[in-house]
């Protein structure tokens, strides 16, 4: 990767632009973007041929309110009941949706919901992803946080009594390689009891060195299932490379991961399509490596820093709880996450009915944690990847989740 893509000054170099002008305007120049590159494992493609066959061949028009309501009265939610409950059809249904799975939510979870916080701890990105913020060619305030300064956010974290932290980086090896972040896993592990990363794809040996440095599970966004559409908003570097990502929890679990966390960001492509993929990608997996911990989530695109072309209401409230409810009713053992991306009101509101992990006190900065839990101002921060609609801190999150009538729960794992 050319230094020139780690810019921080007011304009980027002229080959830099001329680059990226050429990879928005010919598809040519671009490489191959189910090609892997050198040094990618390969594992077995059955898993992700069998989610995009369904994908693809997935015609929600045809369902119609009689395979809704059949999938309703259904004890077990089969594969083809969770494409009528995804459908348009299934839209009138959506309070009693919502009722079904708020007694699946209860009968596997109780009404406890958990409680976590994401420290990003780099903004450094080698990938061109038109919809990021972090993106190689966006002219943003770019900061890696050394050892003493992830440590003091992770005290000041960890001080206002969250137990469980997601540390996430920009996708850059070059700036944030594996040693670094399996150096700020070992740190997380002082501080907390949960830790999770949300981090570009590595191999299973990579995993398997960051579970052993303290890493507990591994998020992963797919963005859209839709390859052709990928191949449109991911121009420039590894995250290109669509089959790689696809099989990143797969070579997580492989590389000893206690769990896996998977998402589609909603609006990118067809959502529904999307979300049917999201979840028989859980589907599968789940059935591959039963001892595996699995999560969803289903965000939407929100507005970036020098970009007021990203649409958060492309897909709307109703739509995204009918998504939520059909996880749930599909996948009823499935950890479902919310993130700070939604309002206030549909985080409280679906905490209550299929929801069972909710972030609080949310930057998603590099470095600014201080300001937001103590109000002093750091002058070294690095620009956030995008903005957050509900910036309750933990202490407020915590009151409203028992206002509510919910059990917060900081922690639900004990080692032996």
């Amino acid at each position: 990767m050319e230094n020139d893509f780690f810019v921080d000054s007011d304009k980027l170099s002229e080959k830099a632009l001329e680059k990226k002008h050429r990879l928005e305007n010919d598809p040519s120049s671009r490489t191959d973007h189910m090609a892997y590159m050198e040094g990618m494992e390969q594992i077995s493609p059955e898993i992700r041929e069998k989610v995009l066959s369904q994908m693809e061949s997935y015609d929600y028009s045809k369902y119609t309110a009689v395979d809704v309501r059949r999938a309703l009265q259904n004890d077990r939610c089969s594969v083809e009941d969770f494409k009528a409950l995804l459908s348009p059809a299934a839209e009138p249904f959506l309070e009693e949706m919502a009722e079904k799975a708020k007694r699946e939510t209860s009968k596997h979870f109780g009404n406890t919901v958990y409680l976590f916080t994401p420290l990003y701890i780099a903004n450094y990105c080698e990938n061109y992803c038109i919809y990021c913020g972090f993106n190689c060619y966006n002219d943003i305030n770019r900061k890696r946080l050394s050892a003493d300064e992830i440590r003091k956010e992770m005290k000041i974290i960890a001080d206002s009594g969250i137990e469980e932290i997601l540390m996430l980086t920009g996708e850059s090896p070059v700036k944030s390689d594996v040693k670094y972040i399996g150096e700020a896993c070992k740190m997380a592990k002082e501080y907390f009891r949960n830790v999770g990363l949300e981090i570009y794809p590595v191999n299973s040996e990579d995993y398997r060195y960051l579970h052993e440095c303290g890493a507990d599970y591994v998020t992963v966004f797919q963005e859209t299932y839709d390859s052709d559409k990928y191949e449109t908003l991911h121009l420039m570097g590894h995250k290109r490379v669509f089959p790689y990502r696809f099989e990143a929890q797969e070579r997580a679990l492989m590389g000893g991961m206690r769990g896996v966390g998977f998402s589609a960001l909603l609006g990118l492509a067809d959502f529904r399509k999307d979300a049917l993929a999201s979840a028989l990608h859980v589907y599968y997996l789940q059935r591959k490596y039963p001892q595996g911990e699995f999560s969803l989530s289903c965000p939407r695109l929100r507005p970036i820093i020098n970009n007021d072309k990203i649409n958060p209401l492309d897909v709307h409230e109703r739509q995204l709880c009918q998504v939520l409810c059909a996880y749930r009713i599909f996948l009823p053992y499935v950890g479902i996450t919310v993130s700070s991306r939604e309002e206030k009101s549909f985080r409280d509101g679906i905490a209550k009915i299929a929801a069972t992990k909710i972030s609080a006190g949310v930057s998603t900065g590099i470095g600014d944690h201080e300001e937001k839990y103590t109000g002093e101002s750091e002058e070294d921060t690095g620009d956030e990847q995008f903005e957050i609609a509900d910036g309750r801190s933990f202490d407020q999150m915590y009151q409203d989740m028992e206002s509510e009538g919910l059990q917060p729960v900081l922690n639900d794992y004990i080692y032996v």
